[in-house]
């Protein structure tokens, strides 16, 4: 029997393509070299042994044997009669698009959802389903009624209702249609050839090679190809020595389970695989020992025992990178790879199922101008032309809010009919005329009202009014044809992109806007089988139709031409990488739930439910990627198994793979040594010499350019944060508004201030008996003209009207005991200071002229009221300075005078509305020509052009918040102050 193993430890495409050649040249026909079929798991696969035909021919040109993939039968060239009598198979797009409508219609009776953005994930998962059953070859209608047990029956039999979609409708709809499921379609084509080779056997030399045969059909062709004259099957690393009964008892997560599968299936033991001949591959017989060696620690539980085996094990060319997060990791993978390239031809791969860890390493490696070969590629979805077109669909959806209109301005391929950096720059002028602070209302005509008021952007807006036309029209409708929608979509990101100098069909350039392309075209004939929609669904279904395409990107560096991948650097995911070989290898992300990842049944049935449906077991996963990784690691010279200490913040748990092997090694005195790469990480992005610790910043500008006019609330910043004061007058700088902002603690009180002071000035000279209702009108007022959202102007009203009782019921009560003379409200004033050339400015809430002839001055909080020691210590100086501006008339003869009165009234609208807190009791007066030579003191300190403007300078005494903190980046030094303390 013509059944072969390659032993783990050694290249496998490389041996094969050796075992062909040394067997064709016997004859002396160079000819013979091309008489046969190779076929193989995969097309990387494939396309893997055709470069180690290249490398075991030293380059010399050749004619090759037809080399196919087994999964890609009908693209070969092979004669597969009646297979034109298959029907052909149904467009995945299509296919998506009919079980969504499937699981829409039955919204009614199972509470599915109702609209097609969050139906189509569930018409994916029904897919998967259906692709697992052809695989399997389950009949789903009749295994599926009894996979439940009893006590699950009742709710099983809701499942089973909703299951019908595949069972029954599907079924029905694909034979009214005369097509068939790719993965039927794909099992159809291999029993085709297995009956064509039973038939009418083939004269030349058929190899299949490296299947672990976990398809039914699949396994029938290899026992079909090993009854040819011709016929050979090689298997991967099948492991000869493990003793009969640990062999029998294996579970689906061990490396060999799939091939005792394949060989029960075969109807053959381990004793009918012949051993492989090692001269076909001297020079890696030395690596049989770190084979044994993985095979020994990855023994199931029963055969632990083994352990205390005497054994040596030699793990030279094996190492263990151990990064302290993934970023470290990604740098240090980077490092290694770019070192392998020192060896002249030696090969350097990174093989990870993690495509973070991917494009992280692909990033850095661009920092020493290599472009890696990432056979995974990037999802369509983050592609720029997708990026461009879910943003339009979002910008539509939600009526062009700020954040997602910027996103779409600021996008690369974004023009408008003008160029890219003109589209940009219109859009920051957009931004900071419109949308830095409160939202305007939804829609363009909401935009364009906000747009009028700023006197700003007339152009922009014109030019978004007519690309969104098509769109605009049809969002006004209550819903529309998701294939209407879509192509008024497209049009819409042609305008978009289209520039001064080339037309909008430039989104389509390129390796991704012609996936997007090809997407989009299957999509839009798929998408009229489907009920109309609300076009706010239309970002949801292009998501989830965008969801697990790949497309492999060739963009270049700067400098480099298009498709310049270096030829000797990789990045692979699992099932690329297998059966390939490289001199250096890094298996990546070595961490549980990423490699192996989390087992997970599905979300119709559980682990017990899809044994008793016939199903394949989530762990057979596990099983596979169990046996790469023990290929990987026996066959590659230097081979780096990376796992850092922590992802996403949270300690690793390391692959159980791992850690039985270190526990292996570790019982027999032997270590993993640890690669150097994670120092070199480290080291990479020091700077030279010795370093240096961010100090506080001190600028020190000349005396012309420092302040001479500030305001009362700021003189409190001047003494807190005099950096504030440098960043805010001297580099005139000012923090912008967020986008969308929310109103915050600063607009309660601009609506409390502005409700008191028209409250005030519309008083009759004698305190009316309705003043509660006066002022909780004037609190209404300005409520509803501050233009709040809703629920927050719900949630804030009953505050203000107890405000407003507690007002009143306290104005009233001071009026009593001793009624103002005179009330003066929100009065400003500018005061040159006497001594020194400086002007500061203040705006009162309320000055009060008492009947005594003295002045009484009131302001309104609604946040934390300064306490008596801080007015007392000058830290909070801004009723005191008022008081002094009072004394000298800066705010009218009329409230000119001594001050004997400062008080703050602290309005909350809480449990407690308002409390009435009066600072420096004994002597305002007093107070007040203290702050006066405090503020003429400090004025002075800071004519001194040698004074710098420190930030922050009294960590006690710092303010709550600072517009200016991270410019200063006070979170470095003065973490840096906390580490020396």
């Amino acid at each position: 029997m013509n059944l072969h193993s390659i032993p783990a430890h050694l290249p496998f495409l490389d041996t094969l393509a050796q075992w062909w050649l040394q067997r064709s040249s016997r004859d002396g026909d160079p000819l013979a070299v091309a008489d046969g079929l190779i076929l193989l798991p995969t097309r990387r696969a494939a396309r893997g042994l055709t470069d180690a035909f290249l490398r075991a021919s030293a380059g010399r040109p050749m004619l090759l044997p037809r080399i196919a993939a087994l999964g890609a039968l009908d693209e070969a060239p092979l004669a597969l009669r009646g297979t034109l009598d298959l029907a052909p198979a149904v467009a995945p797009a299509l296919r998506l698009a009919v079980l969504t409508r499937m699981v829409m219609a039955m919204g009614g009776q199972n509470g599915a959802p109702a609209t097609a953005d969050r139906a189509w994930p569930l018409a994916v998962e029904l897919a998967h389903l259906l692709d697992e059953a052809h695989r399997a070859e389950i009949d789903l209608a009749h295994r599926l009624p009894d996979a439940a047990a009893l006590e699950h029956a009742s709710h099983w039999d809701r499942t089973i209702q909703f299951l019908q979609i595949v069972t029954e409708a599907w079924p029905a709809w694909l034979r009214s249609q005369h097509l068939m499921d790719a993965a039927a379609r794909a099992r159809c084509l291999l029993d085709h050839q297995t009956a064509e080779w039973a038939a009418r056997p083939p004269a030349g030399n058929i190899v299949i090679a490296g299947t672990t045969g976990g398809i039914p059909a699949v396994a029938r062709l290899i026992r079909a190809a090993l009854r040819l004259p011709g016929g050979v099957v090689v298997l991967p690393g099948l492991d000869a020595e493990m003793a009969d009964p640990v062999w029998d008892a294996l579970d689906d997560g061990h490396p060999q389970a799939g091939l005792r599968r394949l060989l029960s299936g075969l109807a053959v033991t381990r004793a009918d695989v012949a051993a492989w001949p090692e001269a076909v591959w001297p020079e890696a017989a030395a690596g049989a020992n770190r084979a044994a060696a993985i095979d020994r620690a990855l023994l199931p539980a029963p055969a632990l025992g083994q352990w205390r085996a005497p054994f040596a094990p030699d793990m030279a060319g094996i190492t263990r990178l151990s990064a302290s997060d993934q970023q470290e990791e990604a740098v240090a993978i980077a490092l290694i790879l770019r070192d392998a390239l020192e060896t002249p031809h030696a090969r350097a791969a990174l093989v990870t199922p993690d495509r973070a860890l991917a494009g992280r390493v692909a990033a850095e490696l661009r920092r020493f101008g290599i472009v890696a070969d990432d056979s995974a590629g990037e999802p369509l979805a983050d592609t720029p032309p997708a990026i461009l077109l879910r943003l339009l669909a979002r910008v539509v959806a939600e009526g062009f809010g700020p954040v997602v209109l910027l996103s779409l301005l600021k996008h690369p391929l974004a023009a408008l009919g003008l160029s890219p950096a003109e589209c940009r720059a219109a859009a920051r002028a957009l931004e900071r005329a419109c949308l830095r602070g409160p939202a305007p209302p939804p829609g363009l005509d909401g935009l364009r009202g906000v747009a009028v008021r700023a006197g700003a952007a007339a152009d922009l807006l014109g030019r978004l009014d007519a690309c969104f036309a098509p769109i605009l029209g049809i969002a006004a409708r209550p819903d529309a044809p998701p294939a209407e929608a879509l192509r008024a979509l497209i049009a819409c990101a042609e305008a978009v992109a289209e520039t001064a100098d080339e037309p909008g069909t430039r989104l389509w350039a390129g390796e991704e806007g012609d996936a997007l392309a090809t997407h989009l075209s299957a999509l839009l004939d798929a998408l009229p089988l489907l009920p109309p929609q609300p076009v706010a669904t239309l970002p949801g279904l292009l998501e989830a139709s965008m969801a697990g395409i790949m497309v492999r990107t060739r963009r270049a560096l700067r400098g480099l031409p298009a498709g310049g991948e270096h030829p000797r650097v990789a990045i692979l995911g699992l099932l690329e990488a297998r059966l390939q070989s490289f001199e250096v290898l890094v298996l990546g992300s070595l961490a549980e739930t990423v490699w192996p990842q989390a087992t997970d049944p599905g979300p119709w049935m559980s682990r017990p439910m899809r044994a008793r449906a016939g199903l394949p077991s989530p762990e057979e996963v596990v099983g596979q990627m169990a046996h790469d990784f023990a290929m990987l690691t026996s066959a590659a010279p230097q081979v780096v198994l990376s796992c850092p200490r922590r992802r996403d913040g949270a300690p690793t748990v390391p692959a159980r793979w791992l850690v039985r092997l270190e526990a292996f090694l570790e019982g027999h005195v032997a270590t993993l040594p640890a690669h150097p790469a994670a120092q070199w990480a480290q080291a990479l992005d020091q700077p030279a010499g010795e370093p240096h610790p961010v100090r506080p910043p001190m600028p020190r500008p000349p005396a012309a350019a420092r302040p001479r006019r500030l305001s009362v609330t700021e003189i409190e910043t001047w003494l807190r944060d005099p950096y504030a004061i440098y960043a805010k007058h001297v580099l005139r700088l000012r923090k912008l508004d967020p986008l969308e902002q929310s109103a915050d603690a600063a607009d309660y009180g601009t609506i409390v201030h502005a409700a008191l002071a028209a409250f005030l000035v519309a008083l009759p000279p004698s305190y009316p008996p309705d003043a509660a209702q006066r002022l909780r009108a004037e609190m209404g007022r300005a409520l509803d003209e501050a233009g709040l959202r809703p629920a927050l102007a719900a949630w804030w009203r009953p505050r203000l009207m107890r405000i407003a009782d507690w007002v009143a019921a306290t104005e009233g009560e001071r009026r009593r005991v001793h009624r103002p003379a005179l009330i003066r409200s929100e009065v400003s004033g500018i005061w040159a200071v006497p001594g020194a050339p400086f002007q500061l400015t203040g705006r009162a809430d309320r000055i009060e002229r008492l009947p005594d002839g003295t002045i009484a001055i009131l302001d309104y909080k609604t946040g934390t009221t300064p306490s008596d020691k801080n007015v007392r210590l000058g830290r909070a100086p801004q009723l005191p300075l008022e008081a002094a501006m009072a004394r000298a008339g800066v705010f009218g003869e009329d409230v000119a005078g001594r001050v004997a009165e400062l008080t703050y009234w602290h309005l909350t609208g809480g449990f407690t509305p308002g409390t009435v807190d009066r600072v420096v009791k004994d002597d305002p007066a007093a107070a007040a020509a203290e702050s006066e030579r405090s503020l003429v003191a400090l004025i002075h300190l800071y004519d001194d052009p040698a004074r710098a403007y420190l930030s922050q300078p009294h960590p006690g005494a710092a303010p709550r918040f600072s517009d200016y903190a991270q410019l200063a980046r006070v979170a470095e030094w003065s973490a840096l102050e906390e580490d020396k303390g």
